[in-house]
């Protein structure tokens, strides 16, 4: 990939993901509305049901028309369910539909648009190109609340106006991505069915929970609980500390935007296996330092740093080990296993965590994001133990 075709890849992927990260702020739009974090956890419900619909979809569909026409398609999605919810006049039913709307486009594009990357690039390569592509695509998704929020509380810009704003990015993002892929053409495609690769990729769960493939896919998963609960209720965090939640996603974002073009040459030629424990590590402190946010910003500013450096590069980390660690007859398979699980993560996290908050405060809130973390920890070190396990019984000599 190269020239033009991966400027517009990378500027649908800013653009999408910054509609994706204006979910960020749901909880100040049905605040206006006349509701709380319990509305923003029903409509990531909703986006977590599309999910269900938009990456199946994905799966099953991705090889006949080319990931990154699909995932212009989502974007359009997206900007449809911001339109509804600006045009939306009281709390009703309708946010669950625009939920949906939401999880359905950036499901689709969340799976299609890695799949147009990898198809494009060797095994050699995948590793830096997720990165440069995850960089975006994290710009967007964490610099897109700050500068959301700037719009909104400095010159006041009403949420319902700003999801109109978005609207038309996405669709601008859409226009970009069906252009990377008019003019950056994929290989040619094998016929379904020749290479021994599963026509239903739900079918494909069954060998990969026999591989290291799992881990990772279970990982992303919990790690998604982490991400969301940080970012989706940083405002709700924030309450009545005297701070800004837009301090911490304009910290995050930094990070994860000078990290991966900083320090992805020597993440990719590191040990992934032990740097994924160290990132970790990293990320679950960012969420224990946030218990001491009554110290002020600079707590807010070092748990950004934290969860930054931690999520934000072990990420695609992880997201090479599931394709690397997948038989390659299941490899698109093993990426759309991954986007379910990080969707349930992501979209169905906020449910339970928005009802923590109303009825249990934050502070058993951030209990919760903690435990993931660590989950997510352990993980990692159970998928380490596997693969020395295996490379063990691989070098004993045999008698």
């Amino acid at each position: 990939m190269r020239g033009i075709g991966v400027a517009l890849l990378f500027v649908g992927a800013l653009l999408t993901a910054t509609g994706y990260g204006a979910t960020f702020l749901l909880t100040e739009h049905f605040r206006s509305l006349g509701g709380s974090e319990i509305e923003t956890g029903k409509a990531l419900a909703g986006a977590m049901v599309g999910t269900f619909v938009g990456v199946p979809l994905i799966g099953w569909v991705s090889a006949r028309f080319g990931g990154a026409r699909l995932a212009a398609i989502g974007a359009v999605l997206v900007a449809a369910g911001y339109l509804l919810l600006a045009g939306i006049a009281s709390l009703s039913s309708t946010i669950v539909i625009a939920g949906f709307m939401v999880g359905c486009g950036w499901g689709m594009f969340y799976l299609a648009a890695p799949m147009a990357v990898s198809e494009r690039v060797s095994d050699l390569d995948r590793g830096f190109w997720f990165t440069r592509f995850g960089a975006f695509q994290m710009a967007g998704i964490g610099g897109g609340p700050a500068l959301a929020l700037f719009l909104v509380d400095t010159l006041g810009l009403s949420t319902a106006s700003l999801f109109r704003l978005l609207a038309l990015g996405c669709v601008c993002a859409a226009a970009c991505l069906w252009a990377f892929e008019l003019t950056t053409p994929r290989p040619a495609q094998p016929r379904p069915g020749r290479t021994g690769a599963p026509r239903n990729w739900v079918s494909s769960i069954v060998p990969l929970a026999s591989t290291r493939a799992i881990y990772p896919i279970l990982m992303v998963g919990v790690g998604a609980c982490v991400f969301t609960g940080m970012l989706t209720f940083q405002s709700s965090l924030a309450r009545g500390s005297g701070l800004d939640a837009s301090l911490y996603f304009t910290t995050y974002a930094l990070v994860v935007v000078v990290a991966r073009f900083t320090l992805a040459p020597a993440i990719n030629r590191a040990d992934g296996n032990r740097m994924s424990v160290l990132l970790l590590v990293l990320m679950s402190a960012g969420v224990l330092v946030y218990f001491a946010i009554g110290y002020g910003a600079p707590v807010q500013v070092v748990s950004g740093i934290l969860l930054g450096l931690g999520y934000g590069l072990v990420y695609t980390v992880i997201q090479t080990q599931v394709v690397n660690d997948a038989p390659e007859a299941h490899r698109n398979g093993a990426l759309t296993w991954f986007a379910v699980s990080y969707f349930i993560g992501v979209f169905g996290f906020p449910a339970i965590g928005g009802w923590l908050i109303v009825h249990w405060g934050t502070q058993i809130f951030l209990v919760l994001v903690l435990a993931c973390a660590l989950a997510e920890l352990a993980l990692a070190l159970a998928r380490n133990r596997s693969r020395a396990s295996s490379a063990a019984a691989l070098n004993a000599p045999r008698t």
